[in-house]
């Protein structure tokens, strides 16, 4: 067992943005002795495959080991860099990769408080398969006790993503927590909240102020053939009571809808090809979420995200990119004549 050393908070402001999801440790690995193929039970190509040889020694690239990651994680980095008082709400085992994500988010200048040493656990590692700019992603949540921690004053926000399995229950909590105060749900599900669905997290969807997911998992989480995204915005918005609905769609763009008016924005000119996709849709909606955090309207916001997205994909990992307020509001400044949102809707 270690000695953890914690950074602890030198004041009881409010917090601007609480991230609360899973923190794990990711390790890159660079493939280069495999293929990529089409999955037939998928039909017309739409399916792909990364395939390898059964029962080999496959070569591979390098390795680079990423602490403090993770879909919330990246997002509190994210908001805490474009200026909000920021930080997350996660479970480490008691172990050294704990020591190394609080090392990690010390060293970013965020304060460990709410990050919660669990004895006798180990910490979340994840394995990512890297090919060209795609990853493919080994995955495993440690079974962790999940609680909300003692907040002195509600947080004007709270960024609610990827968490472990055992942690349906708390939800509610998250959900009747900022329902019974002045707080802003912002609801980006993982893989296995989207495996749960409308029909199991129907009330975090009622709840969520802001939500945001990409085209294929709306399609997923409504049950939805419908391949036009002003319509899934529509139908995602009525399972989401007052707030703001956000689907991204890759390369092709990004959608915003508050009910009134629906908004499309173009993404962000790569400045060269991508190197790494991981962390694009956390950067995305963590700097849409800033945005208005700081006061700006929903087509500014939707401006700002493509932004930081673009940025992201130009490092190896989810956080290595993230800009700072200036360094983001510098490339808006030189942005393409038609980087512009258009009203959809």
């Amino acid at each position: 067992m270690f000695n953890f050393t914690k950074k602890k908070s030198t004041t009881k402001e409010q917090l601007d943005f609480l991230a609360i999801g899973d923190v794990v440790i990711d390790d890159f690995i660079d493939l280069t002795d495999v293929r990529i193929d089409s999955d037939p039970d998928e039909g017309d190509g739409g399916g792909k495959e990364i395939c390898f040889r059964f029962g080999d020694k496959i070569e591979y690239e390098n390795s680079i080991v990423l602490p403090a990651v993770g879909n919330s994680s990246n997002a509190a980095v994210s908001a805490h860099r474009l200026g909000l008082k920021t930080a997350s709400y996660s479970n480490i085992g008691d172990d050294k990769h704990g020591q190394d994500i609080l090392d990690t988010i010390v060293a970013e200048g965020m304060t460990t408080d709410y990050i919660n040493i669990q004895p006798g656990k180990i910490t979340n590692y994840h394995y990512v398969l890297r090919f060209g700019p795609e990853r493919t992603i080994l995955v495993r949540h440690e079974d962790y006790e999940y609680a909300l921690p003692q907040l002195v004053t509600p947080p004007r926000y709270i960024y609610f993503s990827s968490i472990g399995e055992k942690a349906v229950d708390f939800h509610r909590e998250v959900a009747d927590y900022c329902n019974a105060h002045e707080t802003k749900l912002v609801f980006q599900p993982g893989t296995f909240q989207i495996k749960l669905g409308l029909e199991k997290l129907g009330y975090m969807y009622e709840a969520a102020d802001l939500f945001f997911c990409n085209k294929e998992e709306a399609q997923k989480i409504l049950h939805s053939n419908t391949d036009t995204i002003p319509e899934l915005l529509k139908e995602m918005k009525a399972k989401t009571g007052e707030g703001i609905v956000c689907i991204t769609d890759g390369a092709a763009g990004a959608y915003a809808y508050d009910g009134s008016q629906g908004w499309f924005m173009p993404m962000y000119p790569d400045p060269a090809p991508p190197v790494d996709r991981t962390g694009a849709g956390d950067s995305f909606s963590s700097t849409f979420t800033t945005a208005l955090a700081l006061g700006f309207d929903l087509p500014t916001a939707l401006a700002w995200g493509p932004i930081n997205s673009m940025s992201v994909v130009q490092k190896v990992g989810a956080q290595a990119g993230l800009l700072t307020r200036a360094e983001l509001e510098s490339f808006l400044a030189n942005a393409p004549e038609d980087y512009k949102p258009k009203q959809v809707i």
